[in-house]
């Protein structure tokens, strides 16, 4: 059974490069087919939680608003494999060129991502993004580097 897990890890892996792929490509139906259509999504903008596919793309149309071009890096992503469901976490950053020409090298953020096995593909069920923050003052610490 190990040999099946591997290879559910690389497929699962191949998954999140597709996330880079239609983020920098700016694929939103493409992004659409990695995600099941009921994921709970906790990215860094408001509100707490966005409930359905529809409203995880709905953030994702957003930036593709602001942006003129898109780079989305995920850095040392470790997963953990099991029959149905997997999950992983690492780091990203979301970077590049604002619509108004401003070049910006974004921030890392901590995501964290809970894939279930459906119909013999891993799709993303749940996300987490988020940003430390300092306990005194209540605002996230940004320039954090991994």
């Amino acid at each position: 059974m190990p040999r099946r897990h591997e290879a559910d890890e690389a497929t699962i892996r191949q998954q999140v490069n597709e996330i880079v792929e239609g983020l920098r490509n700016k694929d939103l139906e493409g992004l659409r087919r990695l995600y099941t259509a009921d994921v709970v999504s906790f990215d860094v903008e408001p509100p707490l939680q966005h409930v359905g596919v529809d409203a995880k793309l709905t953030n994702w149309a957003a930036v593709f608003a602001i942006f003129d071009t898109v780079s989305y890096e995920v850095r040392d992503l470790t997963l953990t494999v099991g029959d149905d469901v997997a999950f992983g976490h690492g780091f990203g950053r979301l970077s590049g060129t604002l619509r108004d020409g401003t070049a910006t090298n974004g921030m890392w953020v901590r995501v964290t991502f809970c894939f279930e096995k459906i119909d013999g593909r891993w799709l993303i069920a749940h996300d987490q993004v988020s940003v430390p923050f300092d306990v005194r003052s209540g605002k996230g610490i940004v320039d954090l580097q991994p």
